[in-house]
């Protein structure tokens, strides 16, 4: 089920600050940027920066007075991902975010036991056979 690492996604609090040191003081290489998510890619594996939106915390035992609140989650690629979800549920995994249809595809996020997040993503299929408008297919005109 789970192979490879896909991405690093670390929550940041001051996006342009950090954005500043991977590009200018590590040198890395922006893949992909929009208001709240850029990507820099390092040999198949993404490090995304997200900024910290403080809108709810991760579960906590009863002995701990506060939550933390996370600062990375590790991120899967699936190809099931209500499949998976499914068969996490059945394992008793606890959820920080249900299975949700998001722009880029399916997504949700499971809690470790220490509470670190975990990032599932099933990928939306991209049109790789849409026809180009100039195209007319592979008929003679």
């Amino acid at each position: 089920m789970f192979r490879r690492i896909n991405a690093v996604i670390l929550l940041v609090q001051d996006m342009n600050k950090s954005i500043d040191f991977y590009t200018n003081v590590l040198g890395m290489e922006k893949k992909q940027e929009s208001e709240d998510w850029v990507e820099f890619l390092k040999q198949g594996t993404v490090l995304a920066l997200h900024p910290i939106k403080k809108r709810r915390k991760v579960n906590t035992s009863e002995n701990q007075s506060s939550a933390r609140i996370p600062n990375a989650l590790i991120g899967f690629n699936v190809s099931d991902l209500e499949a998976v979800c499914n068969e996490l549920k059945a394992k008793n995994v606890k959820f920080f975010k249900n299975l949700k249809n998001e722009s880029f595809g399916k997504h949700a996020i499971i809690q470790d036991p220490e509470g670190n997040l975990i990032s599932l993503a099933e990928m939306a299929p991209k049109e790789e056979f849409m026809q180009i408008p100039y195209y007319h297919g592979f008929a003679p005109i």
